[in-house]
């Protein structure tokens, strides 16, 4: 009987730890064979965490990174990062997944602080939203790789809330080591300016210097520099020219502009899912309406202005409007002028906090349903259990909501989907799977096969992450800040599939990251899928450029018509039942 109390007490947890138990059986049972994201995933990081892996280059200085013709450690993720360093120590499907659980742990430790911090003893009035809301912001499906840079944005809110009102050496000390946790590029440029103004603004309302702030700043930055001192490094001391010199932004209209504006703020961005549209946003939008009615009624103006509900909605606003002035050029021609170093710097990052205010936002309204004490319904008074159960509803529902929608990232929906209807209905799905991507038995015995030391390859109709992965140097490859003479380097051997498609010169001349062989016929024939459809099976390549680089292999999923004629000679076509992949391995002459 005690512990069915217990468990009806703690029923929130009970629902979060069903879904991380159930989450961990199905990642131990299907394994490998789980349907993971490969956009900017796996095609990305995963794959140079391999490599970091392959090379023994986690730690080392002056180290050349075998992709792209050989890129320098210090361009890669730091060592002094937690999501970096479980790939170090662990197999890599292995890490991928302890991350995705790491990212819900920090996100309803740092939820259940700030709280805390917030309403004080109160807070455990509100344990069931926190630990429901600090769930549902840890499940998010926003980029795998920086999950936890995510997760943790009100870690850092807490602690500097707790510098402001009684600083410490611990505080600070902590504080410093934050970054371990964060990502200078995508969040720590962006709360060390929010916390610049913030220094301002408390100084002036409080009339005196907010020095407890000041310091703060000057110890998170210090934080930063020392735990990815590589960036900073390639940053400050290098003088090689980046692509991000040539990069290419849009330039909208103001139309576009507004459009890009209401559409960031409904929907947010790949790369930050919130899903807040479906229920989030319109729960947000009527309390919004309906508190400010209130306060306007009542003639209590002042409120408007100083309640925290209001001033977060703002924000997300204004987040919004950066994303979408960003592509507004003669704006971002002002600030790269003025700020020389934010050149190629994508500053509208600031949508990245947007999906922790939405349920930041989110909430707010439902703790202040759980604070309505008594509500009148037909004439009598009514407990105010009523209101407290439908917050609590919402809350479930705002999960049931990030957990069944098939967004980008979603590895957990994916992965469930594809097995239901593979195990229940026999279904053959074409998506590849995480261990069918890599495929590592196969190049592993294609290695063997042409006893391979190390030589130059391209992928044609593969994600050179693949090759990468299985330990295979490529002159391809994706990443967004690397030479720009390799990129017009590499731009001539696919020079004649450049002339031939518009969109994929403009692709590359203008962005350049993925530095891939392209078609001369379709706009792409790089394929995550068990299917491959091409119109053309010729390969525009200029192989004495090709040659040029050192390149001697092309892994290809496509048997090429006019190899002959390019100078190059079929080694072998490999295949395995347990790999999508059928390769044509070509060399050249």
């Amino acid at each position: 009987m005690a512990a069915i109390k217990k468990i009806i007490k703690y029923w929130y947890f009970v629902i979060i730890g069903s879904f991380i138990l159930f989450t961990a059986a199905v990642y131990a049972c299907f394994g490998e064979d789980s349907y993971i994201a490969v956009h900017d995933n796996l095609d990305l990081f995963v794959a140079q965490f391999q490599m970091l892996k392959n090379t023994g280059s986690y730690f080392s200085h002056n180290a050349e990174i075998p992709f792209l013709g050989g890129i320098s450690r210090d361009n890669l993720p730091s060592e002094f990062s937690l999501y970096t360093l479980l790939y170090m120590a662990l197999p890599s499907f292995a890490a991928y997944i302890t991350g995705y659980f790491l990212k819900i742990t920090v996100a309803m430790a740092s939820v259940w602080l700030l709280a805390r911090d917030w309403y004080g003893k109160k807070a455990s009035e509100y344990k069931p939203l926190v630990a429901m809301l600090g769930f549902a912001y840890g499940i998010l499906n926003m980029f795998p790789a920086f999950g936890i840079p995510f997760a943790s944005v009100p870690l850092v809110i807490y602690l500097l809330r707790r510098i402001y009102k009684k600083p410490s050496f611990w505080l600070y000390l902590a504080l410093f080591c934050y970054p371990f946790l964060s990502y200078f590029s995508y969040f720590g440029f962006f709360i060390l300016a929010y916390l610049t103004v913030a220094v301002i603004w408390l100084s002036i309302r409080d009339k005196k210097f907010c020095k407890p702030l000041f310091l703060a700043v000057l110890v998170l930055a210090a934080g930063y520099v020392a735990f990815e001192y590589r960036l900073f490094g390639v940053i400050l001391l290098s003088d090689t020219e980046t692509i991000r010199s040539t990069m290419v932004e849009a330039d909208l209209t103001a139309g576009e502009i507004v459009r890009q504006i209401a559409d960031v703020w409904k929907n947010g961005m790949f790369h930050a899912e919130s899903v807040h549209t479906k229920l989030v946003l319109p729960v947000c939008v009527l309390y919004f309406i309906y508190i400010n009615g209130k306060y306007i009624k009542e003639g209590n103006w002042k409120n408007i202005f100083h309640d925290i509900y209001n001033f977060q909605m703002l924000v997300i606003l204004f987040n919004s409007i950066i994303y979408g002035i960003y592509n507004w050029g003669g704006f971002r021609s002002l600030v790269e002028t003025l700020l020389p170093s934010l050149k190629g710097f994508q500053f509208n990052r600031t949508v990245f906090f947007s999906p922790f205010l939405w349920y930041a936002s989110f909430f707010l309204v439902l703790q202040r349903l759980y604070d309505v004490k008594n509500m009148r319904i037909a004439g009598r008074d009514k407990n105010g259990n009523l209101l407290k159960w439908l917050a609590n509803g919402l809350a479930l529902a705002a999960i049931a909501v990030i957990l069944l929608t098939p967004s980008r990232y979603n590895d957990w929906y994916a992965t469930c989907k594809n097995k239901a209807l593979e195990l229940v209905k026999g279904k053959v799905i074409d998506d590849m799977s995480y261990g069918e991507f890599y495929s590592t038995d196969l190049f592993e015995e294609i290695k063997q096969d042409i006893d391979y030391h190390g030589e130059w390859a391209v992928a044609y109709g593969i994600h050179p992450a693949v090759l990468e992965y299985n330990g295979i140097a490529t002159l391809d490859g994706y990443l967004g800040f690397y030479s720009q003479q390799y990129k017009e380097d590499f731009r001539k051997i696919i020079a004649p599939a450049l002339e031939r498609v518009e969109a994929s010169r403009i692709y590359y001349d203008d962005w350049g990251a993925r530095a891939y062989i392209y078609s001369g016929t379709d706009a792409s024939v790089v394929s995550a899928t068990k299917t491959m459809y091409v119109t053309d099976e010729h390969l525009y390549m200029d192989n004495e450029a090709f040659k040029e680089l050192g390149g001697k292999y092309i892994f290809s999923r496509i048997e090429l018509e006019n190899a002959e004629e390019l100078g190059l000679t079929l080694i072998k076509a490999y295949a395995s039942e347990r790999s999508p992949y059928v390769v044509f391995l070509y060399e050249s002459e």
